[in-house]
């Protein structure tokens, strides 16, 4: 089974690469943030000590982590961000790698990780190999603006708390360009995935 880790700035096209390789091939993708989202409903790893650290303010009225809430609680207070980050990323990975597991006793072909954090989390020790999904700033911005109704504030804001272009080209094996079109892309993933 080949593991292969996803990466890419904001608006890049992860998610079309992910469609196009579970649609055609014999691959089980997880998305880190789907994964954690899962993690912190009640009953699963990150829930109690979600509410342990942060307090009963962070549910909505069914007893839910609001993520809302989080999310705004974390962005204004760094401490309370390291907390967050010390109890969700360790319990992502290890649902990544159990899930690996499972799959590769399947016998499944491709195993596949998205995340934007896959670099700081070292995911490239753990997985075959490393993929940048990579498009112009000025492209980026234009389909968030088109697709997302971003403002030219939010995208700043998110694009210069991500990783630049060369430091992910500094620890990717591949780089997918996804400037032109998606049928571009999808040769260029066809024939890394045939190698």
């Amino acid at each position: 089974m080949r593991t292969i880790g996803i990466t890419g700035g904001v608006g890049s096209g992860k998610t079309e690469v992910l469609t196009f390789i579970t649609t055609y091939y014999d691959a089980r993708v997880v998305v880190a943030d789907i994964a954690a989202k899962e993690l912190e409903q009640p009953g699963q790893p990150c829930y109690r000590k979600l509410v342990e650290v942060l307090g009963n303010g962070i549910l909505d009225a069914e007893g839910l982590i609001d993520a809302k809430t989080l999310s705004g609680l974390i962005f204004s207070n760094e401490e309370a961000l390291a907390q967050v980050n010390a109890i969700v990323h360790p319990a992502v990975k290890r649902y990544i790698l159990e899930t690996m597991e499972e799959e590769r006793k399947k016998g499944t072909e491709f195993f596949v990780v998205e995340a934007a954090l896959l670099i700081e989390e070292d995911y490239q020790d753990i997985l075959d190999e490393m993929w940048y999904i990579y498009v112009s700033e000025p492209v980026r911005r234009k389909r968030l603006k088109e697709s997302r109704g971003y403002s030219d504030q939010k995208i700043d804001s998110i694009m210069a708390a991500q990783k630049t272009e060369a430091e992910f080209r500094a620890v990717c094996d591949h780089v997918i360009d996804n400037n032109a079109s998606i049928e571009n892309m999808q040769k260029q993933v066809a024939n890394l995935l045939a190698f």
